[in-house]
Parts: structure tokens; sequence; C-alpha cells
């Protein structure tokens, strides 16, 4: 059973979705070309529309943002990027369905404890439309699976390189401790000679003086980071240490909460890391639930309130005595459990989307639930069991895996972003910048 997005709506998209914005720039009496894209343009209204949602999640944070002319920078490179990654979409052929769209939507709605209907409410109460929410949805999923087929499938893991990992000091190391990070990406070029690293590790290193004089580390990071994430304040999330590149690995792990690292070269530039939080891991004991279920949902030929009325007649069915897995196999439309009776077998709950769970949590073992709606359609569900499973030995392989795979992944969507942008004919038109035609 599907519970979550795909990996991944950046936090850009949240900020603006959740902290509320007003998306709609103001009108223009005239729009104009701020930059050309290799086939496309990127728009006045485009960058002030962004630039203006930028500053209303700063605002949120209760950070100052950067001088106009430095963000308008750097949001109009953001907008560059993303709209190279969009053509590659769309010369690939990647749609989004509707169907897709309202379950994204739904997914985040759901997130935030509303409806979707609350959800359009609040975007309306926010100034922002339904529609401009949908449409930047639909963007970031396209930017999703552009990224998907162009670095994640290039990237993989043998099993003998997480033995390896497992066995090494810093495997055993990095799997017990994680840290957030945020980070300050000063870049090199590809081809950069002694006088442009040079030039690099001199912004570097006054960025870092800045720094421990007290500086903001948000507000340098929106202000002077090349990063992805310079504009969320250069906030990575969580990250083993050893997804990143040496010697910020072992560095870390002697490091203390909001402690920063001093200016790093790496192949992309010189970089500096803060580190926001910190958890360490446990013995890992899950909580797994056996539960079996019968799925209907509405179609074009079946109403909701027909949905309803047909999961509550299987309902009474299954309580006069009639076998719960042969009524799964006739009329189940799950088509991952229906063939095996609707039988989940043991689910972490976690997994599940929250009326499922909730459902399952509140019901006894060897008991059946009432039938219940999630956005899947009408549920009755079974408990056959419950137990706390060890997983500390599979979930540390997990973790292993999941660690090589980000660390590969962030170094070569790293590499695939500055070699698009390289690669492509961008000429930049906004007013006080200086123009640049590859």
């Amino acid at each position: 059973m599907k519970t979550k997005l795909s990996d991944s709506l950046r936090p850009l998209l949240l900020g603006v979705l959740l902290l509320g914005t007003a998306a709609n720039a103001a009108v223009q009496s005239i729009d104009k070309v701020v930059a050309i894209v290799d086939n496309d343009v990127v728009m006045q209204s485009q960058l002030d529309q962004r630039v203006h949602e930028v500053q209303q999640t700063i605002a949120k944070r209760g950070a100052a943002a950067p001088p106009p002319g430095v963000l308008d920078q750097q949001v109009l490179e953001r907008l560059i990027v993303e709209n190279l990654q969009l053509q590659i979409g769309e010369r690939s052929g990647i749609r989004i369905t509707d169907e897709e769209l309202n379950q994204a939507i739904g997914t985040i709605a759901q997130r935030n404890n509303m409806s979707v209907e609350q959800f359009r409410t609040a975007l309306s109460r926010d100034g922002l439309s339904y529609e401009d929410a949908r449409e930047q949805v639909r963007r970031e999923m396209i930017i999703s699976r552009v990224r998907q087929r162009r670095v994640a499938e290039r990237v993989q893991v043998t099993e003998q390189e997480v033995k390896n990992f497992l066995a090494s000091d810093l495997g055993k190391m990095q799997l017990s401790e994680e840290f957030r990070l945020a980070n300050i990406l000063i870049p090199t070029p590809e081809s950069a000679n002694s006088e442009a690293i040079q030039n690099a590790g001199r912004q570097a290193a006054d960025v870092y003086q800045q720094l421990k004089q007290g500086a903001d580390f948000g507000q340098l990071a929106i202000a002077r980071s090349a990063s992805e994430t310079a504009l969320e304040g250069g906030d990575m999330g969580w990250r083993k240490a050893a997804q990143l590149p040496p010697p910020f690995d072992r560095m870390l792990s002697t490091m203390s909460v909001g402690d920063i690292t001093e200016p790093m070269r790496t192949p992309g530039g010189f970089i500096i890391l803060k580190i926001l939080e910190k958890r360490g891991g446990q013995t890992q004991v899950r909580d797994e639930v056996h539960v079996r279920h019968i799925l209907i949902k509405p179609s074009e030929i079946r109403s909701e309130e027909e949905t309803r009325r047909l999961a509550e007649k299987l309902y009474e069915r299954i309580e006069s005595g009639e076998d719960f897995s042969e009524l799964a196999k006739s009329f189940s439309e799950d088509p991952g459990s229906a063939l095996n009776g609707g039988d989940l077998n043991w689910v972490d709950p976690n997994a599940l989307v929250p009326e499922f769970r909730t459902v399952m949590a509140d019901t006894p073992q060897g008991q059946l639930s009432k039938p219940f709606k999630t956005s899947y359609g009408w549920h009755v569900l079974e408990v056959l069991g419950r137990r706390a499973t060890d997983s500390t030995s599979q979930a540390r392989e997990q973790q292993a895996m999941t660690v090589l795979r980000n660390r590969k992944y962030d170094e070569e969507l790293q590499t695939w972003l500055r070699q698009i942008r390289d690669e492509a004919y961008v000429e930049i038109k906004l007013p006080g910048a200086d123009q640049a035609q590859q």
C-alpha cells in the first residue's frame, strides 16, 4: 500500500505551501524576459513571484533577507536550473496525470492534518490560488522524475559495498549518529584555473570569518551560497557523516551542535557546514502488525455512497460468518493483496496512511474493524497479530545502503546539475547582472 510521495518535494515547495505565501506577484503592466534558457525563457513575473515566495518563507523563519539584487540573482539561477530540468522532462515525455497530482495534493494536505478542501481554503486565505499550488507541485514532481531517470538510476550500491561499510570503523561510527546539517557552497568552475580557485577560497574565508563573528548562517547561505539548498538557509536535512566527502565524514563526530567547519575544498567548490541537530542510533525494536483488508474504490460507475454501502455489506457478511479471505479475493481492489485473501503480512504501521494506521491501532487482535475511508477508498480490516521485532541488524544494513546511495546520489546530482547548466545556452537579461551566454 503506497503512502508517501516519492522522494522528493523539496523544502522550498513545502515552505511555500505550509508557511503560507502570497504567490501572485504584483501585476506588471509589461512583462519581460529576464533569461533565455535553451528553448525557453524565464519571465520577470516568474522571478518576481518566486522572489516574493522566498521572502515570505525567510520572514516566517524570522530571518532577514539579503539585498534585493543578491536575492534576485540567487532565485533566477534556481529558476534557470529548474527550467532546464523541466525541458528535459518535456523532451523525455514525462507527464503527471491528474490522478497522481490529486494524490500528491492529498498527501500534502494530510501531512498538515487537513482535508483537501481545508487545504484549498488555507491556500486561498493566504493569497495562493489552488491552481498555482497544483502547478508548482506538478513541476516539482516532473523534476523529481527527471532526476530519478537521469541520476538515481545510475547510482548502484553492491552488497559487498554494504558489507565493507558495516565492517569499517567509519561505518560503525556513522551508523550510531546522524546530523541535521546546513551548508554554504562557494563554487569553483569545473575547469577552474588557480586564480579562480584562489578567489573562491578567499570568498569562503570571508564567509567563515563573518560566521565566527556571529553572522547568521541561514542569511549568509541565502546571500552567498551556490548550493541547491541555499534559499532554505542551506538546510540539508538529516545526513550521515559518511554521506559527505572526506574529511567531513570524520570531523563531524568530534563537533557539537552549533559548530561550523572551516571551509574545505571539494570538487564543486569550498564548503562550510554547520551542525543544527544531532541524534544517535540505539537498538531498534519495531512494532509490526499482521493485518488483512478489503479495499473498495469509488469509480465512474460506482459512486462514493455506493462504495460505502458495498463495504458495509461485506462487513456484515464477514460478521455473519462468511470467509474473509474468499470475499477479499472476490471483491478487494488492492492488487497487491487481493489474491492473497487481503493479507498484507507483517507491516510496520508507520508505512501506512494515517487513517489506516489509526483504525488498525484501535482494532483488537482477532477482531474486525467497521468500514472506514482513506484516500484510496473504503476498507474493512482484520488484525491477525502483533509483535515487536528487533530489526537492528536489518535496519543497519538498510541504513548503510541508504547512506551509500545518498552519498553517491548527492555527488552525482551536483555533477549532473552543473553539467546541464554548463552545456545549456543561457543568456541573462536581468538588469544589473552580468550577462552570461553559454
